[in-house]
């Protein structure tokens, strides 16, 4: 399990927890348990998160504003659920064009050196 420092500055690179824990929500409202199961199945397992930091990284995402609580149907557990706001979208299409550049640049690079 890596520890990864998590920012929430939308003038800096997101961190790999976030970027995950904003591409999982895009997709569906979920979760906290949810979360971290397709977040481990995004990072192909790489990027496992405790409790503690996956919380951590909500509570200042629902700062942001970047997501908010979602009432889901299921509430027999009292599960607090996600989803990802116009914001949020906004900073995760940010964030994978700039992975896409640097991946260009990349592979640019890769290419002139074969």
């Amino acid at each position: 399990m890596r520890h990864v420092a998590i920012h929430t500055d939308s003038r800096s690179p997101l961190s790999e927890p976030v970027l995950l824990i904003l591409m999982s929500l895009a997709e569906r409202p979920s979760h906290g348990y949810a979360l971290l199961k397709d977040i481990e199945t995004l990072s192909g397992g790489r990027v496992r998160l405790s409790t503690g930091t996956l919380y951590g990284a909500l509570r200042r995402l629902l700062e942001d504003r970047w997501i908010e609580r979602f009432a889901q149907a299921d509430t027999s557990r009292d599960k607090q659920a996600y989803r990802v706001t116009a914001a949020g979208r906004r900073q995760l299409r940010g964030e994978l064009n700039r992975l896409k550049q640097l991946t260009r640049a990349a592979t640019r690079l890769r290419t002139r050196e074969v």
